[in-house]
C-alpha cells in the first residue's frame, strides 16, 4: 500500500532543504506562465479591436438578411416589412449581460458623381443616430458632420471620394442605382460632411444618407440588412444560436462576422496560431530547463534515494516522491505566474501599448486600419489553457526524474559519494 502522506512530506522536506535549487525550478515555470498571460492578453486585447473596428465598418457581429442577399447584393433579395420587425424582435431577445447596438440598412450598388466625374458607390441609407453608435464613422469626420434625424436629401461621403470628384461640404452630388422596381434613377444630394478611415477603397466608395430617402428613393419597404454589434465577440455564437432558433422557417438567413467578414477572421486566426507557435517555443525552452534541473537534482541525490530504498520504500514510492516534488512545485509556480503575469500587465499596459513610433499609422491588415495602440483583454479561455499548458509542462518534466529514480539500485545508489 503506497504511503501517500509520507511522500507527499518527503518530497515537501526535499524542497525545502534544497531550497534554492527549488526556488529555480519554479522560477523557470514562474516566469514562464507569467510571460504568456502578458503575450495572450495583448494579443487578446489586438485581436478584439481588430474584430471591433472591422465588424462596425462591416455588417456587426451578427447580421440578419433574407437568403442570398449576401451574394446578390440585390435590393430583390430584401427583408420585407414583416421580416424586419421579426429580425429587429429577434436582436433584442439576444441572450446578453450588457447592451448591444443594432442598426438597419438598405444598402445597393450604384454611381456617385459630380461635374468632375463619377465613381462607383455603395449607397447605404442609415437611421443617423443607431449607425452614428453602430459604425462611428461620423464619431471624427475629417470635414463637416454627420447626418442628423431630419436630414432629407443629405450624404456623407469618404474624403477619398471628395477629393476625386472635387466635392466639398455642401457641393451636390447625383447617386445613381437601379430601383426595385428594375427602373434606373438618380437621387441628387448635398455632401454634410466627409470622414476618413484610412481604408482607400472604402473612402473612395461607401455613401451613407438617410433612411428614409433611400426607401423613397429606391421604391422598397423593409430593409436590405439588420445588423448588431455586441459588447464582445465571444457573444456572436450564443446570440447567433438564440436568433437561429428564434426565426426558424422565418426566411431569414442569421450570419455572425466569422461568415461575413472572412478576410478578418482568416487574419485573426492565422495571428492567433502564430503566437501559439511563439508560446510553445518558449515553453518547449522552459520544458528542457525544468526537465534539466529535476533530472539534475535525482542525479545528485541518488545516495539519499537509496537510502529511502533501503529503508522501506518501493521503486514506485521513491519515484512518486520525485514526482510529487514536481507536483508541488508545479502548483506553486502557476499561483505565483498568473499573479505575477497579471501584475505585469496592470502595472505596464493597463494603458495600453503604444507601438506608435516603431509602426506606419496608416498600415492595414485584414481589411481594417491596424491600431498601433495594444490594450490588454483578458480571455477566461485563454488563461485556463496557459495555466493549463503550464501544468502539463511541469508535471511531464518531472515524469522522466521520477521514472529513473524508481529505477535506481539500493546497493548501487548508496556507494555513491
Amino acid at each position: 500500500m503506497i504511503r501517500f502522506p509520507t511522500l507527499g512530506w518527503l518530497a515537501l522536506r526535499n524542497l525545502g532543504r534544497e531550497l534554492r535549487r527549488s526556488a529555480l525550478t519554479a522560477a523557470a515555470m514562474t516566469v514562464g506562465l507569467a510571460l504568456l498571460i502578458l503575450s495572450r492578453t495583448l494579443a487578446d486585447g489586438a485581436h478584439e479591436d481588430w474584430i471591433d473596428s472591422g465588424v462596425r465598418l462591416a455588417s456587426g457581429h451578427v447580421s440578419f438578411n433574407a437568403p442570398g442577399y449576401r451574394d446578390s447584393e440585390s435590393l430583390d433579395d430584401r427583408l420585407d416589412a414583416g421580416q424586419l420587425e421579426a429580425s429587429l424582435g429577434a436582436a433584442a431577445l439576444a441572450p446578453l449581460t450588457e447592451p448591444s447596438i443594432t442598426t438597419v440598412r438598405v444598402a445597393t450598388r450604384g454611381l456617385a458623381s459630380s461635374a468632375d466625374g463619377a465613381l462607383p458607390a455603395l449607397i447605404v441609407g442609415v437611421d443617423p443616430a443607431s449607425e452614428l453608435a453602430f459604425s462611428r464613422l461620423g464619431a471624427e469626420p475629417a470635414t463637416g458632420r454627420y447626418l442628423q434625424e431630419g436630414d432629407r436629401l443629405h450624404a456623407f461621403i469618404g474624403a477619398g471620394m471628395a477629393t476625386r470628384l472635387g466635392l466639398r461640404t455642401g457641393s451636390r452630388m447625383v447617386l445613381t442605382a437601379q430601383v426595385a422596381s428594375g427602373d434606373i434613377a438618380g437621387q441628387l444630394v448635398r455632401v454634410v460632411g466627409t470622414y476618413r478611415t484610412g481604408l482607400d477603397d472604402l473612402d473612395e466608395a461607401l455613401v451613407h444618407i438617410p433612411l428614409s430617402v433611400a426607401r423613397s428613393w429606391l421604391g422598397v419597404e423593409g430593409a436590405t440588412s439588420v445588423s448588431m454589434v455586441l459588447p464582445h465577440s465571444a457573444f456572436t455564437d450564443p446570440v447567433l444560436a438564440e436568433a437561429r432558433a428564434t426565426l426558424e422557417g422565418a426566411g431569414i438567413e442569421v450570419a455572425g462576422w466569422p461568415e461575413t467578414a472572412r478576410e478578418l477572421y482568416s487574419a485573426v486566426r492565422i495571428d492567433d496560431a502564430g503566437d501559439w507557435v511563439f508560446h510553445l517555443i518558449l515553453f518547449a525552452i522552459v520544458t528542457l530547463a525544468i526537465l534539466n534541473a529535476v533530472f539534475m537534482s535525482v542525479l545528485h541525490r541518488k545516495r539519499e534515494l537509496g537510502l529511502l530504498r533501503s529503508l522501506g520504500l518501493s521503486g514506485a514510492e521513491t519515484g512518486l516522491v520525485v514526482f510529487v516534488e514536481g507536483v508541488l512545485l508545479t502548483i506553486a509556480s502557476g499561483l505565483l505566474g498568473v499573479a505575477l503575469g497579471f501584475a505585469l500587465v496592470w502595472a505596464f499596459f493597463r494603458n495600453g501599448l503604444d507601438l506608435t513610433d516603431i509602426m506606419p499609422a496608416d498600415i492595414t491588415f485584414g481589411g481594417i486600419v491596424f491600431n498601433p495602440v495594444m490594450y490588454p483583454s483578458i480571455e477566461l479561455t485563454h488563461l485556463v489553457q496557459s495555466v493549463a499548458l503550464t501544468t502539463v509542462i511541469g508535471l511531464s518534466a518531472s515524469l522522466y526524474p521520477a521514472w529513473h529514480a524508481a529505477r535506481l539500485d539500493p546497493a548501487e545508489s548508496v556507494k555513491v559519494e
